[in-house]
């Protein structure tokens, strides 16, 4: 028997109910960027490889599906995160002085899944700040991030702080090469002391003594304090802690209901970010349904090292954990070729009503909607009354 009908590994389709909270929490999520001044964005599906891989490191061109375009006889890629193209929109096509403030929202495709469990088809919503190297940027993203999952009906926050100035400061100098750095980043990922042990041999002592209190370095609010104490004195770090405390004072006092912890040996996207990074949390939920934070060097490929800093979400992850969504309530009405039914029927779908029409023969099948109200004639006009 075929099975063309299969679909690859780890690909889904969307169905209605899904579907709906998808498409309802997308344009929630740019309403909202938009209130915060972010204007949107729609960057290509496919791009040139080199564009599209610029200074992302190995992880994201592992994930990426390339092909060679007929056209041009260039390898382009299918993107699998949209920051690269967001970074050279702002350098190249807007090219502004002062902040610019960009949101985008669409399809993106990775060849491997994060997890065994995870899709590979994605649809990425994000929001990023270019041209502001202060912490204030760093804040407004945070918040945007929060208030995102907020929309959701998402309760219950952990809001994970980190930097990657930490790990930078004890590998600066050390004679390791990008595949080695890539392998100590994530036996800290791991929290994996053996591993961690065997790739800091070659560092010096004080080195490979602060990656060790990395795995240590999680927590509450302590873990700071706790850092001072156990990492090298180095300036870098000095001022990685000082952020990370300030970022976290100003969040509590504006979203007191979020839990904020540290880990300084979260080092996911090392290669990536340079400077604060976080990821969001829901209970019970052991995935990160939000990750961000400052990447200042990833315009440098396209001309313009402008400080950056933003965050990315998966909608359909996260309309999958929010709270069920009670079925949209709508209008049952008869099918007729009485005009003043169809009159009626368009009357109400201008005004944002949602009208379901019964076709002939299908009177007693189950809705999508739900409909609490149905269009009546009375004295020859068509009116509306409760179910």
């Amino acid at each position: 028997m075929s099975r063309a009908w299969l679909l690859p590994e780890q690909i889904a389709d969307v169905l209605p109910s899904q579907a709906r909270r998808v498409e309802e929490l997308r344009r929630t999520l740019i309403d909202r960027a938009r209130g915060y001044g972010f204007e949107l964005v729609m960057p290509p599906l496919v791009e040139h490889l080199e564009s599209l891989l610029s200074g992302t490191g190995q992880e994201l061109d592992l994930k990426t599906f390339k092909l060679v375009d007929q056209l041009s006889g260039r390898t382009i890629g299918l993107r699998a995160d949209t920051t690269p193209q967001v970074a050279r929109i702002d350098a190249h096509l807007l090219n502004r002085e002062g902040v610019a403030r960009l949101a985008y929202c669409g399809p993106v495709l990775h060849a491997r899944a994060d997890s065994a469990l995870a899709s590979r088809e994605l649809l990425q919503f994000g929001a990023e700040v270019y041209g502001h190297a202060g912490l204030e940027a760093d804040l407004e993203v945070i918040d945007l991030a929060l208030d995102a999952l907020g929309s959701a009906g998402v309760r219950e926050v952990l809001l994970d702080l980190g930097d990657a100035r930490v790990l930078r400061a004890l590998l600066a100098g050390a004679p390791l090469g990008a595949e080695h750095l890539t392998d100590l980043a994530q036996a800290l990922a791991r929290k994996d002391a053996a591993a961690l042990a065997g790739l800091s041999g070659p560092l010096a002592t004080e080195s490979r003594e602060g990656l060790a209190a990395l795995l240590r370095l999680h927590g509450g609010a302590e873990v700071i304090g706790a850092a001072r104490k156990q990492l090298p004195a180095r300036a870098s770090i000095s001022r990685a802690l000082d952020d990370l405390g300030w970022l976290a004072e100003h969040v509590q006092r504006a979203h007191p209901d979020v839990r904020i912890g540290f880990d300084l040996a979260d080092l996911s996207g090392y290669a990536y970010y340079s400077g604060p990074r976080f990821a969001l949390y829901a209970a019970g939920n052991p995935a990160a349904l939000a990750r961000g934070g400052r990447y200042d060097e990833v315009g440098a490929v396209f001309g313009r090292n402008r400080p950056a800093v933003g965050f990315s979400l998966d909608v359909r992850e996260l309309a999958a954990v929010a709270p069920a969504q009670p079925a949209h309530a709508a209008v049952r009405a008869p099918w007729g070729e009485s005009a003043a039914l169809r009159s009626a029927v368009r009357v109400l779908r201008e005004q944002g009503h949602t009208v379901v029409c019964t076709l002939p023969g299908h009177e007693h099948e189950a809705q999508e909607y739900d409909c609490d109200r149905e269009l009546v004639e009375v004295d020859g006009r068509w009116v509306l009354r409760a179910l």
